[in-house]
C-alpha cells in the first residue's frame, strides 16, 4: 500500500510503516489542490490539521482506503463522507491522554496557588506573601465533561488530592470508575467548583459553554479547557470572569485559533482576548496540553499500530 504524509510527524511513524511493508512518500509543501491532483495514487494518507479533509478533497482520493491523523481529534475530516467511500479514518488520542491530564492538573495547580503571578513579581523585586494567597484542590467538586481517553487521565491524575470528581459524558453509560463518579449535568451545575473539558469541536459542541451555559452553576467556578476553543464562546467566558461567575481559567486553547492550531487567526485580536491576557485570574498555553516530547512518540506508534493492525 502506498501512503503519502502530509504533514510532519515523528519519525517513528514512517519507519513503522516501512517497516510493515507500507510505501511512503512525504509532501508537506504542496498546496491542497497539488495534492488533490496526486492522491489517487494512494491508499492512505497520514495528517495532523494542515488543512481540512473535505468532501472535494476525498472525491479526488478514489483509491483511499484509509486516513491517519497524528492527533486525537478527527473534527478536521468529513467522517461521513469518509465512511459513505468506506474510508477508514483513525487517530491516536491514547497517545497524548497522559500528556492532556497533567497539562491540564499543572494549569489549575498553577493558578490556584498564583504561580504565574508569584513568580514575575519575585522576578522583580516584589515579595508578597499574603496577597499570593493560594487555594487546594483537596476537598473540591471537580465536573469533568467528556470522559473518554482525555477526561478519563485527568481523573486518574486528581485521584490522589482528596477531590469529589463528577463525570458527564452524553455518548455513554455505565462508564463511572474508581477515577469518577458518573453524573448528569444537573449534578455537575448543583456542585461543582472545577470545571474542566474534554470533548471534540462539533456541531453540536460550538459554543457549547456559552451565557446561559455558565449560569447554569449554582457556585462561582473555575473553568479548564484543554480541548478545543470554539467549544467556549470567549465574549461569555469575560463576562462571567468580569462578574466573578468565573473565578479563573486555565486555557490551552482558544476559538482564535487557525484550524491548523498553529497560530491564532489576526494580530487584530479581540478586545475580549485583550482581557484575557491581561487578567492575572487567567493562565494561557498555546495548544501544547498534549503536545509533549513523550506524547509525540506515542501517537505515532499508537498510529502506526492501528493502521498495520488494519492493513497488513
Amino acid at each position: 500500500m502506498r501512503v503519502l504524509f502530509i504533514d510532519t510527524t515523528h519519525p517513528l511513524l514512517l519507519i513503522k510503516l516501512k517497516n510493515a511493508g507500507f510505501i511512503c512518500d512525504e509532501d508537506y509543501t504542496s498546496t491542497k489542490s497539488e495534492i488533490q491532483n496526486i492522491l489517487h495514487k494512494y491508499d492512505g494518507i497520514i495528517i495532523r490539521s494542515r488543512f481540512a479533509i473535505d468532501k472535494e478533497f476525498l472525491d479526488c482520493a478514489s483509491n483511499l482506503k484509509f486516513i491517519g491523523r497524528v492527533g486525537a481529534g478527527l473534527e478536521n475530516i468529513d467522517l461521513d463522507y469518509a465512511q459513505a467511500k468506506n474510508i477508514q479514518c483513525f487517530g491516536a488520542p491514547e497517545g497524548n491522554r497522559d500528556a492532556v491530564g497533567e497539562h491540564a492538573l499543572a494549569m489549575i495547580l498553577s493558578l490556584f496557588n498564583n504561580l504565574n503571578k508569584a513568580d514575575t513579581e519575585v522576578r522583580n523585586g516584589i515579595w508578597k506573601r499574603e496577597e499570593n494567597r493560594g487555594h487546594e484542590v483537596t476537598g473540591k467538586t471537580v465536573g469533568i465533561i467528556g470522559y473518554g481517553n482525555m477526561g478519563t487521565a485527568f481523573a486518574q491524575r486528581l485521584a490522589g488530592f482528596n477531590c469529589n470528581i463528577l463525570a458527564y459524558d452524553k455518548y455513554k453509560t455505565s462508564y463511572g470508575n474508581e477515577y469518577a463518579t458518573e453524573a448528569s449535568m444537573e449534578d455537575i451545575f448543583e456542585q461543582a467548583d472545577i470545571l474542566s473539558l474534554h470533548i471534540p469541536h462539533t456541531n453540536e459542541n460550538h459554543y457549547l459553554v456559552n451565557d446561559d451555559f455558565l449560569s447554569n452553576f449554582k457556585k462561582d467556578i473555575y473553568l479548564i479547557n484543554t480541548a478545543r476553543g470554539k467549544v467556549v464562546e470567549t465574549t461569555a467566558l469575560v463576562k462571567h470572569l468580569k462578574s466573578g461567575k468565573i473565578k479563573g481559567a486555565c486555557l490551552d486553547v482558544l476559538e482564535y485559533e487557525k484550524s491548523s492550531f498553529e497560530n491564532l487567526y489576526s494580530q487584530q485580536l479581540p478586545k475580549d482576548f485583550e482581557y484575557l491576557i491581561k487578567s492575572d485570574k487567567v493562565i494561557l498555553s498555546s495548544h501544547i496540553a498534549g503536545w509533549t516530547h513523550e506524547s509525540n512518540e506515542k501517537m505515532a506508534t499508537v498510529l502506526a499500530n492501528k493502521i498495520i493492525e488494519a492493513f497488513r
